[in-house]
């Protein structure tokens, strides 16, 4: 039935954002290796409004434990450092003039831990997400009038069908990045 692909076809782009979304969530946890996405959630006051860092400075990785700031502005140089203290990222900004550069110091196992836990609470965001995608996409098969019994279980099925294929794929992101936190 036609009806019932869209409605698979719905379930399966907003499965597709929670793991976008987990992916995208799961950048901003470092794993003791220097990435410019650590930065995304820092903002700037420039000129009186606060301007997300990548889109008043190029913010690049030099080496593996050490992030380079260079601001589109100099003066901008004192409000990037204060901005990165203020949030609380544990990061430790030092600045030579001309850019800002900030050494990712080593995880301690304790640390690690502690980063594997904020992993799996994302994962499990997404599962949640891909669970009421599912949610949704049964009861739009359900409301389908005049549906017989058999083209509703198959509905239902093939909804699972996808569910499961997407849960293992989360599942599979959250493995890498808990290799990639636990990694030394």
């Amino acid at each position: 039935m036609e009806e019932i692909d869209i409605i698979l076809e719905t379930a399966k782009e907003q499965m597709q954002a929670s793991i976008k979304h987990l992916e995208k969530e799961l950048l901003k946890i470092r794993a003791g290796r220097a990435n410019p996405a650590m930065l995304s959630s820092v903002k700037v006051d420039y000129y009186g409004s606060q301007t997300p860092l990548a889109q008043v400075s190029n913010i690049s990785t030099p080496d593996a434990r050490t992030l380079q700031v260079q601001p589109w502005e100099k003066g901008l140089i004192a409000d990037i450092e204060k901005a990165i203290l203020n949030s609380n990222l544990g990061l430790n900004p030092q600045n030579n003039g001309e850019v800002v550069m900030i050494n990712i110091p080593a995880l301690t196992e304790e640390r690690r831990k502690d980063l594997a836990k904020q992993a799996k609470a994302e994962a499990e965001h997404a599962r949640v997400g891909i669970r009421n995608a599912r949610k949704e996409a049964n009861d739009e098969i359900k409301a389908i009038d005049g549906i017989s019994e058999d083209f509703q279980k198959d509905g239902e099925a093939r909804v699972q069908a996808i569910t499961d294929s997407f849960v293992k794929k989360i599942d599979e992101v959250y493995e890498k990045k808990e290799a990639e936190i636990m990694h030394v």
